[in-house]
């Protein structure tokens, strides 16, 4: 759909007055003050995944939370001021870059600029996807991954990780009872509270389950204590460790595909946003496509994870309805802040590796949750036996880690899951259109209708 807007940025009419339970549009701006204050919170909202997934793949935190701001307002920019998200690191390429680096899963990981070269390549694709779409519109996106798809792909995923998750936490019955006591203190905020502070359950989870540590190890010596001596030496400024990218062709075919997966992402989130708006965001699609690519490919030449829309910042809009643009340019520079801050670097790898894979466990899991939210949402009918094989087949080759090698080249899990849901739908789902398929005859055949 072409745009009919001429000017490239809207001209955000200011909203006053008493705004208590008000909606505010994305091109409307509240007073200064307000504004400030809602970035603070959408800088929170990202705050716990954007943090955690650096860790798992043992990048410098500080710089995924620099670049993830500096991404932010490169995204802004591209699509105009039009699309209100927040870019921060994307999970999708935690299971790779594990993979291609062989990370231990403690401390930097030392072949991080392998996998920088292949997240640059995973943007450039990404980018060009986005121009594509701008010239064509997203109809073949839809076509080539509906509902079903996307949904067994992002259940794959979540599966994939779920080994990395688990494996983290086994060193010790103590990390093991630390990781179930992480996942108790997220799910109570998640359960026993309302509002905004049920929306930052992981952030606030990973808080509490972290002054339970220092209580049960610094003050009742039953662990490994937590050590603040690196926090007191750092300093309040300076520069986060930038890491020159490593271009290993091996690496760039194994992770370029996810900017298939984010592309799926992308476009949920922006369709969720647009229902929540009541605004058409599809002539924006391609541009956010390319800003997400392009805010990507710069984290990593930089150092940085790649980054994709943040569900958790849509979730915060959903419960302010404050929707205005604006407020991520807060957002943003708040997170540019924090990034030049050693200290605040210092503090973060504090976090004890327990209690980090108690969060990772949570958070693993509610990616493949996610998928099945995908189709419950898009009423996806797992009677039909195209869809019911696809996801099938889909799911078991990412929780398994499928890998297909050809000569030089080996694609995991993540990227036969993705390839293989895309094309075994395109060759399954051959019926006509209100044709029902027969149903397929199994033990579980009452399990799958429940679905």
């Amino acid at each position: 759909m072409a745009n009919t807007n001429t000017s490239w940025f809207p001209k955000w009419r200011k909203r006053e007055g008493n705004l208590d339970g008000a909606v505010i549009a994305p091109d409307e701006r509240l007073p200064l003050g307000p504004t400030v204050i809602m970035g603070l919170q959408h800088t929170v909202a990202m705050f716990g995944a954007t943090v955690l997934m650096p860790l798992l793949m043992g990048f410098d935190a500080n710089m995924a939370i620099l670049m993830s701001g500096i991404g932010t307002l490169l995204f802004f920019l591209v699509v105009g001021g039009r699309v209100p998200s927040y870019l921060g690191s994307s999970a999708a390429f935690v299971g790779l870059v594990i993979a291609v680096t062989g990370y231990s899963g403690h401390g930097a990981n030392p072949n991080i600029g392998v996998a920088l070269g292949g997240i640059i390549a995973c943007g450039v694709i990404y980018t060009l996807i986005g121009f594509v779409v701008m010239a064509v519109g997203t109809r073949w996106i839809e076509r080539l991954m509906p509902p079903v798809v996307t949904g067994a792909v992002v259940m794959a995923i979540g599966l994939n990780l779920a080994p990395i998750a688990i494996n983290s936490v086994s060193a010790s019955s103590f990390d093991s009872w630390m990781a179930v006591v992480t996942v108790l203190c997220i799910g109570s905020v998640a359960v026993f509270t309302r509002g905004l502070v049920q929306r930052l359950l992981l952030l606030l989870g990973l808080v509490a389950a972290y002054l339970i540590y220092m209580l049960v190890t610094n003050v009742m010596g039953l662990g490994a204590p937590v050590d603040f001596t690196a926090v007191a030496q750092a300093a309040w400024f300076g520069l986060p460790t930038i890491t020159t990218p490593v271009f290993s062709t091996h690496a760039m075919l194994m992770i370029a595909p996810v900017a298939v997966i984010l592309v799926a992402e992308n476009l949920g989130h922006i369709k969720a946003v647009a229902g929540m708006t009541g605004k058409n965001l599809d002539p924006y699609m391609g541009r956010a496509f390319v800003g997400d690519g392009l805010a990507t490919l710069l984290s990593a030449s930089a150092g940085g994870t790649g980054v994709t829309t943040y569900a958790e910042n849509i979730g915060v809009m959903a419960v302010t309805k404050i929707y205005s643009t604006l407020i991520f340019v807060a957002a943003a520079v708040v997170a540019i802040v924090l990034g030049f801050s050693p200290k605040f670097g210092a503090l973060i790898h504090t976090i004890p590796g327990p209690v980090l894979g108690g969060a990772s466990i949570v958070v693993f899991g509610l990616i493949a949750v996610a998928g099945a939210r995908i189709w419950v949402q898009n009423q996806v009918d797992l009677g039909l036996n195209g869809n019911l094989i696809m996801v099938a087949v889909t799911l078991v080759l990412g929780a398994g880690n499928f890998t297909l090698s050809l000569g030089g080249f080996s694609m995991g899990g993540i990227g036969t899951a993705t390839f293989g849901a895309i094309l075994l739908n395109a060759f399954l789902s051959r019926s006509k259109p209100g044709e029902t398929q027969p149903e397929i005859k199994t033990g579980t055949e009452a399990a799958l209708k429940d679905h």
